[in-house]
C-alpha cells in the first residue's frame, strides 16, 4: 500500500494554507471549500463579485479536514463548504461556525473511474479484486470525505478489504483524480463532478450509490470579520443563479 501518513499532509496543509492566507487583504471575503469545488466555486466566485463591485472572494481549496483544521488554527476564513456532513459537524462541535448559517446547498455522486486507454472490465466493485488491478487510487477517509464516501461504500458491498490492500491514498480528490489522469494507478475513486472535467483523461466505469448521500454543506465562519458579505455569498450560493452554476458543473440540488 502505498500511503500518504495523514498527519504529515495535514500539517503541510496547514502551513500552506497559513502562509496562503497572508495575501488575503482586509476587504477580502475568504472562501475555505473542499477541493472538489474548484471549478464550480472559481465560476460562482467570478459571478458574484460581477453582482457586487468592490468585493473580492478569495478562494482557498483543500480537503474538508485540513480546511477544518486551518479554520481552528487561527487561519483567515469567511466561508466554509465542505464535501460532507462529518467535516462540517466537527466544524460545529468546535465552535467555529456562525449560528444558524449552516445550509445545505448541493449533492454529488461518487464515481469509479480508469484511464481513457484503459483495457480493464469493471461492471462491479468486485472486479476490483481481480489481479490484473495492482493500486486504486481514493482520498484517505481519516482526513477526506471522498475517502470515507468510497470505504462506505466499499464496505457496503462486501469489498473493502480487497481494494484497501491495493490502495494508493490521496490527500484530497484532485489528487486521486489525476492519479487515474496520469495513469500512475488502474482506477480510482472521485466524485462525478471531478471526472467531468477530465473526460479526455479518464473514463466513468462505474457510478456508485453511497450509503450516505453525498450532500454539501456551507456556513459563516463565528470569526468572520466580514459577516455580512460572507452571508451574502453564502445566499448567492443557495439563489438560483448560484444553483445554475453549479449545475453546469454537475452538480445536483441539495
Amino acid at each position: 500500500m502505498r500511503r500518504f501518513t495523514s498527519s504529515r499532509v495535514a500539517l503541510v496543509s496547514l502551513l500552506i494554507g497559513l502562509l496562503w492566507s497572508v495575501g488575503a487583504t482586509a476587504g477580502d471575503v475568504v472562501v475555505s471549500a473542499a477541493s472538489s469545488l474548484t471549478d464550480a466555486f472559481k465560476t460562482v466566485a467570478t459571478a458574484y463579485e460581477t453582482k457586487h463591485p468592490g468585493t473580492k472572494v478569495v478562494l482557498n481549496f483543500a480537503a474538508s479536514d485540513v480546511l477544518l483544521q486551518q479554520i481552528a488554527n487561527g487561519a483567515p476564513a469567511d466561508v466554509f463548504a465542505s464535501a460532507d456532513q462529518k467535516a462540517m459537524d466537527k466544524a460545529q462541535a468546535q465552535g467555529v461556525l456562525l449560528n444558524g448559517s449552516r445550509k445545505n446547498f448541493a449533492t454529488n455522486q461518487l464515481v469509479l473511474i480508469v484511464p481513457t486507454a484503459s483495457q480493464l472490465t469493471i461492471t462491479r466493485l468486485k472486479d476490483l479484486g481481480q489481479p490484473s488491478i495492482k493500486r486504486i487510487a481514493y482520498g484517505d477517509p481519516t482526513s477526506v470525505p471522498v475517502g470515507r464516501y468510497t470505504q462506505a461504500t466499499l464496505q457496503a458491498d462486501g469489498s473493502w478489504q480487497a481494494v484497501s490492500a491495493k490502495a494508493v491514498l490521496a490527500a484530497n480528490v484532485r489528487q486521486s483524480l489525476d492519479y487515474v489522469a496520469r495513469d500512475e494507478v488502474d482506477a480510482g475513486f472521485v466524485f462525478a463532478t471531478d471526472a467531468a472535467i477530465a473526460k479526455d483523461k479518464v473514463k466513468v466505469a462505474l457510478r456508485l450509490n453511497s450509503p450516505t448521500p453525498i450532500s454539501y454543506p456551507i456556513a459563516v465562519v463565528s470569526q468572520s470579520k466580514h459577516v455580512a458579505d460572507a452571508q451574502a455569498f453564502e445566499n448567492f450560493v443557495l439563489s438560483p443563479e448560484g444553483q445554475q452554476l453549479l449545475a453546469k458543473s454537475g452538480f445536483l440540488k441539495p
